[in-house]
């Protein structure tokens, strides 16, 4: 209705996922870099999170377009079923016969494929989109896909996707296994306030006029209040605001559109809920050279905000407790030396004496001497002895 009208070739604002429009956000670029590595690397299993309408189909089709060389895919988009409806659909997506077979002929169907995938080169690759509605058993199930494997290299590689509550649901400890095999995972964060005007200009240009509206800056602190830097919510709002522009041939998109659109759609309670809802009745001004994370916190980022709260909290453990450590252990060393110095100081002086206990067993005894007679005293001759006591 409005393309002619702002020069445009296609609708900007689309809720239908393409690679096309893809915006490379700062959290969207490291997902990517680290689907494509754990593809190429055949790592095992990748988890990939991210809110309602974070755009985390938009990058599968954006990795799934990309041709991975010698990949051959399986998407599962369904996960409201038992684990043997699942591997139903995973053999039908791999070209398998399913019809009138059991979960053993299925499996055993399976396993002769990705022996032949892999003979041949291939690397077979299944994607599970909304995982959070698996069960704790259809996952376990999934886990033991895994075990199909040659001695270097898996058979299967699975790529789960899903929002925030699968994280949750894979910390149980039923699912600790499972848990333990995922090698890579990515969890899409919100967009900032710069990345939302880049995105709105961004999605405009690839349909063919970058300036088809002109938005003012409270207009667009708005936006993103509102929307919390969720990509399907901007591009709600946003085409809802190209046609009221529409209805009234403007050009400009000032905060009064944006708050009309907002109470025309009842934005707040349709889109977020009662318990998601912004908290601040006024918008967020936020200077336009000064990125913010968005301000829905969802439990992702609570989560990741716990983990870093506990890693510094370990951090601080461990450094008071060097700290309280290491005088002890200087005290201990210190007392450790004197123990050595005292020992080997007790060991000289044992040395000495005995030693000097030796010297003495070795002189020989001498016989006692008799007492000289004082000088002027002459012994009296015998004779005269004699006579005297006769």
């Amino acid at each position: 209705m409005y393309r002619s009208f702002y020069n445009l070739t296609c609708k900007p604002f689309d809720l239908i996922p393409n690679p096309e429009f893809i915006f490379l956000s700062k959290t969207h670029k490291k997902a990517i870099t680290y689907l494509d590595y754990g593809i190429r690397e055949r790592v095992g299993f990748i988890l990939l999170t991210g809110e309602v309408g974070s755009g985390k189909t938009t990058i599968i089709r954006e990795l799934i377009n990309k041709h991975l060389e010698r990949v051959v895919l399986a998407k599962v988009f369904n996960t409201n079923v038992s684990f043997e409806q699942l591997l139903s659909m995973i053999n039908d997506d791999f070209d398998l016969p399913v019809q009138g077979k059991d979960k053993i002929e299925l499996l055993r169907d399976l396993n002769h494929f990705l022996v032949e995938q892999y003979a041949k080169g291939n690397q077979p690759l299944l994607i599970i989109d909304e995982a959070q509605n698996l069960t704790l058993e259809t996952l376990e199930e999934i886990r033991m896909l895994s075990n199909l494997e040659t001695s270097d290299s898996k058979l299967l590689q699975i790529i789960l996707v899903g929002q925030p509550e699968l994280r949750t649901l894979l910390a149980r400890p039923e699912l600790r296994q499972l848990r333990q095999r995922i090698s890579i995972q990515c969890n899409l964060q919100p967009l900032n306030r710069l990345e939302v005007e880049e995105y709105i200009f961004h999605r405009m240009e690839v349909a063919g006029n970058r300036g088809a509206l002109n938005f003012s800056q409270p207009a667009l602190d708005l936006i993103f209040k509102y929307c919390g830097g969720i990509p399907r919510l901007v591009n709600i709002m946003c085409d809802f605001l190209l046609l009221a522009a529409f209805s009234e041939e403007a050009r400009e998109v000032g905060e009064e559109l944006v708050r009309d659109i907002v109470g025309d759609l009842d934005f707040k309670n349709h889109y977020w809920g009662q318990e998601q809802q912004p908290q601040a009745a006024e918008p967020v001004i936020v200077p336009v050279d000064t990125p913010q994370t968005a301000p829905y916190w969802s439990e992702s980022r609570i989560e990741e905000l716990f983990g870093r709260l506990n890693q510094r909290l370990e951090e601080y453990e461990k450094d008071a407790l060097n700290a309280t450590q290491a005088p002890l252990k200087e005290l201990g060393e210190q007392l450790t030396q004197m123990q050595n110095t005292f020992a080997f100081q007790l060991n000289k002086t044992n040395a000495a004496v005995a030693r000097l206990s030796k010297k003495i067993e070795e002189q020989p005894e001498q016989a006692p001497s008799t007492p000289a007679a004082p000088a002027g005293d002459e012994q009296p001759k015998p004779g005269l002895m004699r006579r005297i006591f006769g």
